[in-house]
């Protein structure tokens, strides 16, 4: 059995620790920020950032992250997906 994921707020915090060394194009940024400063409030997909889910927040954010590259991007995307696919599994959807 795998570790599960680390908790979003652990994730999105590296995310911005990560752009502070390295940043990313400015529209990755522009798009997602929003997205990674929500996950900051949230632990899984369960939990609630104002009236929306951490699914959708996770969601949106692999969305618009989706021309980040490099080890760190990969690295940290698939630890997003992983929460969705827990999430998705444990809610059969």
């Amino acid at each position: 059995m795998s570790n599960p994921p680390r908790p979003l707020n652990r994730i999105a915090a590296e995310i911005l620790t990560v752009w502070r060394d390295s940043l990313p194009s400015h529209n990755v940024r522009l798009f997602s920020m929003p997205y990674v400063e929500a996950m900051l409030s949230l632990h899984t997909c369960k939990d609630k950032y104002g009236l929306e889910y951490g699914d959708m927040i996770v969601a949106h954010a692999l969305n618009s992250l989706a021309n980040w590259r490099g080890d760190n991007a990969r690295r940290i995307k698939a630890e997003l997906k992983l929460h969705l696919e827990n999430y998705n599994a444990m809610y059969n959807r």
